[in-house]
């Protein structure tokens, strides 16, 4: 990497890490440019040079925090042997990062606010698709290997990513047991539907 790309880097990397701490600290909407500006002594044009809106820069800090998760659960993966034993894992995993992540608020914020520009709107389409692939090809592993019936994988991938989101809303008024519990329940009523019966 030449000097100008990584200086380039350092600088994208230093508004991220402020607005970050100040989307945790006030919120989505009560965060403004200005104050990115004086958290990291940059000019509005420099950040918009890098991010375009403050949008685009919650959405940079959305996609940090879904590489972050999938790195963290493929590390994890390995440790269930069975189809259903991941999508457990992956439900703990979920419940856990979404219970403990310093952005949860403030993404909740973002998600319901209905003023977004289009190539906002397309982004976020984008993530929502990775999330119901990464489902499908859990769902078709399962298939795959005799755990669970052949059935339609795109309608349960949408489902699970239903139930999930769903459930995330709902846990954030449980105490972390109630909310680890809810989430094993749902996922014993989600494959209860799909698992093969052993034999």
């Amino acid at each position: 990497m030449n000097k100008k790309k990584q200086q380039t880097e350092q600088t994208k990397k230093k508004i991220a890490d402020a607005a970050r701490g100040l989307f945790v600290q006030k919120g989505y909407k009560a965060t403004s440019i200005e104050d990115i500006v004086k958290a990291t002594g940059c000019s509005a044009g420099n950040i918009y040079y890098h991010f375009k809106s403050k949008e685009g820069i919650f959405l940079h800090l959305i996609e940090d925090w879904n590489r972050e998760w999938e790195e963290t659960w493929l590390a994890k993966e390995t440790l269930y042997p069975t189809m259903m034993g991941k999508l457990y894992g992956m439900a703990e995993h979920l419940a856990l990062d979404q219970l403990n992540h310093p952005l949860t608020k403030a993404v909740d914020e973002f998600f319901n606010n209905s003023e977004k520009a289009s190539d906002v709107e397309e982004r976020i389409n984008e993530m929502v698709k990775g999330y119901l692939d990464f489902n499908q090809q859990l769902l078709q592993r399962g298939i795959d290997n005799g755990e669970f019936k052949v059935t339609n994988v795109t309608g349960l991938s949408i489902i699970l990513d239903s139930m999930m989101v769903g459930l995330s809303q709902h846990a954030k008024k449980m105490e972390r047991e109630e909310a680890m519990a809810a989430y094993r329940l749902a996922m014993d009523v989600f494959l209860h539907g799909i698992a093969k019966p052993s034999r």
